[in-house]
């Protein structure tokens, strides 16, 4: 029965999400936050879930890049190179990005009937972006669970498994990840500095 609602970006972590819970979304969401790669992503992410029969729509949230501070926005600093550590990469946090996105999918869940709202977040980002975390992903459920009426709820499989669980999860599902976008620099193509940990 499709009651999922996706959270998906055109990434690595929300595509292999797309494909392996494809048979449970009625509707795929995207945002236009304005990050540097929000023009390679959502292509992607429109283009994964025409290739699956599924909706897809683009909610623009620009007042995120008007108003947020965060490397990872056109209006920030430069993007880190080098190690992908918490030290290193604070800078590209958003925010509350996940926080404003799932109270936003909630309500678009709630006013098409759907019961779950999808998110990829994964073990990798938790010491990173508090909101990836499983506390924060239990309280926005808790959240979205009594503020709506139909009792939706957050859904998030891949919170504790590393970018590698998700990596094996996509080639099981035949995935090619060259058609998704994970640099957060926004160039033509990846631009191969950052230093997984």
């Amino acid at each position: 029965m499709k009651d999922s609602i996706i959270v998906v970006s055109g990434g690595m972590d929300s595509v292999t999400l797309l494909y392996d819970k494809k048979d449970e979304i009625a509707l795929g969401l995207s945002f236009d936050y304005g990050s540097n790669h929000n023009h390679n992503e959502l292509p992607l992410a429109a283009m994964h879930c025409e290739r699956l029969g599924i909706p897809h729509v683009v909610i623009p949230l620009g007042f995120m890049h008007q108003y947020f501070k965060s490397s990872l926005l056109e209006s920030g600093e430069s993007i880190p190179d080098g190690s992908y550590n918490e030290e290193n990469m604070k800078s590209t946090v958003v925010p509350f990005r996940n926080g404003v996105m799932l109270a936003v999918a909630a309500g678009i869940a709630e006013s098409n009937g759907l019961t779950k709202i999808l998110i990829a977040n994964h073990g990798g980002d938790h010491t990173i972006y508090p909101d990836c975390r499983p506390e924060f992903i239990a309280a926005m459920d808790a959240a979205v669970n009594a503020g709506t009426f139909a009792n939706v709820h957050v859904v998030a499989p891949y919170t504790n498994w590393s970018k590698a669980d998700i990596a094996k999860r996509g080639e099981v599902l035949g995935l090619d990840y060259t058609e998704t976008w994970s640099c957060y620099k926004g160039g033509d193509v990846h631009c191969g500095t950052c230093v997984p940990v």
